[in-house]
């Protein structure tokens, strides 16, 4: 059987579900929140724990992905990602919530990375480019299905519903990719102490600590607020309905597969252009700065905006490539994995920190609209900061390393 069919549709329809389960918390927000009797930093530490759990397991995917293969190691953590949804739909409190959330985030996060890995395998490096750009387009798609459509879902299911369907879909997408063909990495392979030996080496790097700050704070803001917390924005502070901050995030949602398809069809071509990587990356992650000012300003078209800043969210995946061009190829996995572990670090406490925030400030007789405002400003001050740091930090670019 073609490869395509055998080997990308089972990966690619993992990244899906992994994207859906990461950003339906946003659309059901409401509802958990009036069930459960959540406050903001209850909803933001429940839905965050995605983020954690799938962040701080980045390190030793790598290593397993190497060592045990793409096939094997997302099979069985999908099968964690069905447990974690069921634990989920049938919980009645916070810890049992969390913790359900905490084991889906663990569960998919081998989705992009093995997908990455088995191209890797099984597709000339002519090919990888687009196969990547494909395997996102997946991602946008089931970031797509977050919005207005589990939306349209929630009354004929209610969200413990919707989450038990994720189970089932999970179970059905782990046995596709168990199903796919095995190929085995050619080459020397590692021991455990030299694939910790160079991992070390990576995060000992100058040029890895360039990137890592704008990716967690820029790349890692968006996932938290499409994630969760720009429909609360949207209906609290903007004032729209929850169907209508939905539509909002079908199309920040669009934008961003828009984005993945764009770059992947003409990076190369501008950069035969003379516009390096480095440069539009540069370019789309402060537009994104500017983006969210204007979104906590409330200058400029809503719609426009959030379109504007799903489209220069793509933008920020340019940075896996520009830093592993720094490395040795066989260290690509572990490059990408530890520069994911930032992304989904500081997802993690941006998202949990914007519902501590409201709650700390509204304690103190802020009213929830200012709170939010706050909120916001405090996340662009940080993404400020380290857009200066790589900006700034260029020399460090040029280093390469030994590990």
């Amino acid at each position: 059987m073609n490869p395509w069919l055998r080997v990308f549709a089972p990966f690619a329809v993992g990244y899906f579900l992994s994207y859906l389960l990461r950003n339906v918390n946003a659309v059901i927000a409401p509802e958990l929140t009036r069930d459960l009797a959540l406050s903001a930093a209850d909803l933001g530490l429940l839905t965050s724990a995605y983020l954690l759990a799938f962040g701080t397991f980045q390190l030793p995917l790598g290593l397993l992905l190497d060592r045990y293969g793409p096939r094997k190691v997302e099979a069985s953590l999908l099968v964690v990602a069905a447990l974690g949804a069921l634990a989920f739909a049938s919980s009645g409190s916070l810890p049992g919530l969390t913790g359900g959330r905490a084991l889906i985030g663990l569960g998919v996060s081998a989705c992009l990375m093995a997908s990455f890995k088995a191209f890797s395998l099984w597709f000339p490096a002519e090919r990888q480019a687009s196969l990547n750009a494909a395997v996102m387009a997946a991602g946008g798609l089931g970031a797509l299905t977050a919005t207005t459509p589990i939306g349209w879902a929630l009354p004929l299911l209610g969200w413990r519903g919707i989450f038990v369907v994720a189970a089932v879909l999970a179970m059905l997408v782990a046995g596709l990719i168990f199903s796919t063909p095995e190929k085995p990495a050619a080459g020397h392979r590692e021991t455990l102490g030299e694939q910790l030996a160079a991992l070390g080496g990576i995060f000992r790097s100058r040029v890895f600590w360039r990137f890592a700050p704008q990716t967690a704070t820029v790349v890692g803001g968006f996932m938290a607020l499409q994630g969760l917390w720009a429909v609360p924005w949207l209906m609290q502070v903007d004032g729209y309905s929850r169907d209508a901050a939905a539509f909002h995030m079908l199309l920040t949602s669009g934008a961003m597969l828009l984005g993945f398809l764009t770059i992947a069809a003409f990076v190369v071509r501008l950069k035969r252009m003379g516009m390096e990587p480095e440069t539009i990356l540069t370019v789309g992650m402060g537009i994104g700065i500017v983006v969210t000012l204007l979104i906590l300003l409330g200058i400029g078209p809503s719609h426009l905006l959030w379109f504007v800043l799903g489209l220069v969210f793509s933008v920020g995946n340019l940075a896996y490539a520009l830093l592993c061009a720094h490395f040795p190829r066989e260290l690509s996995g572990r490059v990408n994995t530890a520069l994911n572990l930032g992304a989904f670090i500081g997802a993690f406490g941006i998202q949990w920190g914007i519902g501590a925030l409201v709650d700390l400030l509204g304690a103190r007789g802020i009213p929830t609209v200012e709170a939010y405002r706050w909120a916001f400003g405090a996340l662009i001050a940080v993404q400020t900061a380290s857009y200066g740091w790589f900006l700034f930090g260029a020399r460090a670019a040029s280093e390469t390393t030994n590990a």
